[in-house]
């Protein structure tokens, strides 16, 4: 429909998008290359820190509404991810495990917005956010598996 274009909402995801093309997309792609070419002993170092990436950009449930839904749960989870990324886009390059450790938190927001939906507009972006979101799961099951 040529009137959906200039629908403010769907402005407004088309925005995100691109910003997650330019600030996440290239780090999460290396970070989700690395992994899949990574020996077994080396993929649990990727399990701890997308773990503890995604819990720290989580909001606290304590501060979360009842009536938040899970998109907009994942949306804020995808911002706190994205305001981490730029911060430490800062940090010297030559920082390997900086590096290592932002590309975490890349691919946390990709994964996140990934569950909001936001990349319904973008097959790239949604295939890039479904291997994240996938990488999560492993994660996440992965720590809940060394906490029992």
């Amino acid at each position: 429909m040529v009137f959906g274009w200039f629908d403010p909402e769907n402005r407004e995801q088309r925005r995100k998008v691109r910003l997650d093309r330019k600030y996440l997309a290239p780090r999460s792609r290396r970070f989700l290359r690395n992994y899949l070419n990574a020996d077994e002993a080396q993929k649990t170092d990727y399990y701890r820190v997308a773990e503890a990436a995604s819990k720290q950009c989580h909001p606290d449930s304590v501060l979360l509404s009842p009536e938040l839904q899970d998109a907009q749960i994942a949306e804020t989870t995808s911002s706190a991810a994205m305001k981490i990324v730029l911060e430490r886009g800062r940090l010297r390059k030559a920082d390997r495990q900086a590096e290592f450790v932002t590309d975490a938190y890349t691919t946390v927001g990709v994964a996140y917005h990934r569950a909001a939906g936001v990349y319904s507009v973008d097959r790239t972006m949604q295939k890039l956010g479904t291997a994240a979101v996938h990488l999560l799961t492993m994660a996440t099951s992965y720590s809940t598996s060394q906490n029992d």
